[in-house]
């Protein structure tokens, strides 16, 4: 499937349920691989124009899930990919049985308190910065792979003249915020094992040539 519009790349990422925004080691698993090169780095719209309309879509979810890597989770499977990720835990109880660290629970709670976030107020507020705290990235490039925290949005700034310039800020939400409860922990029924299952024969299926291995590695 050739990506030429923000729409196209929802639609794959619906239909697939998982979508990668750059190739890894399963080969045709990402926007990269499927969209035109004229695409990208022009001045053209292409990908890094297309996340913002995808993040909003409210079809699917777009985040560093990935290796620390962006991609999208569809909607339908990303129940079980929470429950897998998190093996069942919402954040509070993963805090309290000692599995997440004290910045990312600072980082987390002024997220799901405020909502809609841009990168740079998450960091003023959590006293990160040139003279604070170092480490932002890590922190919320590990609530976005435990599926704590996503991405709701890219932010363009605006010069004088009401002109949008660079490459947009990207704006952080929990998932129960924007989804709701129910809908996020739909499969915490379920074992997180249930869920890597339910994921592994998706992809398997999708992409029957794939070294399993590599299936794994890419669940998590």
């Amino acid at each position: 499937m050739l990506l030429k519009c923000a729409d196209d790349m929802i639609k794959l990422a619906e239909e697939w349920g998982f979508l990668p925004l750059f190739a890894n080691k399963i080969r045709g698993f990402s926007v990269e691989e499927h969209t035109p090169s004229s695409l990208w780095f022009t001045d053209l719209e292409g990908p890094w124009e297309w996340k913002g309309p995808a993040a909003r879509s409210g079809k699917c979810v777009y985040g560093k899930f990935f290796g620390g890597k962006a991609g999208m989770v569809s909607l339908e499977m990303f129940p079980d990919f929470a429950n897998y990720r998190r093996n069942g835990y919402d954040f509070d109880s993963r805090y309290e049985d000692g599995l997440a660290s004290h910045k990312d629970k600072e980082v987390y709670d002024v997220i799901e308190k405020n909502g809609a976030l841009l990168s740079k107020e998450v960091k003023k507020i959590c006293g990160y910065g040139k003279e604070g705290k170092k480490g932002f990235e890590t922190v919320i490039t590990r609530l976005q792979s435990q599926t704590y925290v996503i991405t709701d949005d890219f932010v363009y700034m605006k010069d004088k003249y009401g002109a949008s310039y660079g490459w947009g800020v990207a704006e952080y939400n929990t998932p129960e915020n924007i989804f709701g409860y129910d809908e996020v922990t739909a499969a915490y029924s379920r074992d997180p094992e249930g869920s890597k299952e339910i994921i592994f024969g998706r992809l398997k299926k999708i992409f029957p040539s794939a070294d399993e291995k590599e299936i794994i590695k890419f669940i998590g």
